[in-house]
């Protein structure tokens, strides 16, 4: 299932054209997705219901270290990808070396782009170039009590316990 979702750019491009001649609504996200939890399969849920399409850009490992620091991301690039292949929500997974996924968003220009309502719109990466092209900017609220930061102190705080015990 993983190959029949993980492209490199250029193959997501021939499918970008495809969908576009059929007047499907593409739609983009991207993130790190360390952990996958229940925000997570929600929020791709949610953004998968903006569109025909969800290409999802997967940061990278290489990205992730730069970005989160040492010990970053938890789960590998590859691990992760699977994952979130398995969720139905997900048409495409691309992963990036960047930083950002801005050239990605260049290159695919999304009829529809999501991000976290941790985002302020004006903060979003590729706003411009997905408002310019006649596309919307859209975000999804969280789903309180569900990150993966949480989750890595619920984590940390069952293992200091465990400790403490012996």
């Amino acid at each position: 299932m993983l190959q029949d979702k993980l492209k490199s750019l250029p193959e997501l491009l021939e499918i970008r054209e495809i969908l576009r001649n059929k007047l499907k609504k593409v739609v983009f996200t991207n993130g790190v997705f360390d952990i996958l939890h229940r925000g997570h399969v929600e929020y791709l849920s949610h953004a998968r219901e903006c569109g025909d399409a969800l290409f999802l850009g997967l940061n990278s490992d290489v990205s992730v270290k730069r970005i989160k620091g040492p010990g970053k991301p938890l789960v590998s690039e590859k691990d992760r990808a699977i994952v979130l292949a398995g969720l139905t929500a997900v048409d495409y997974i691309c992963l990036f070396d960047e930083d950002t996924p801005q050239e990605m968003i260049q290159a695919l220009i999304p009829d529809v782009l999501v991000k976290g309502g941790d985002y302020q719109i004006d903060e979003i990466v590729g706003r411009d170039i997905v408002e310019k092209n006649g596309g919307e900017v859209i975000t999804i609220p969280q789903v309180h009590g569900f990150s993966t930061t949480e989750l890595t102190k619920k984590i940390a705080q069952v293992i200091a316990e465990k400790e403490t015990i012996k």
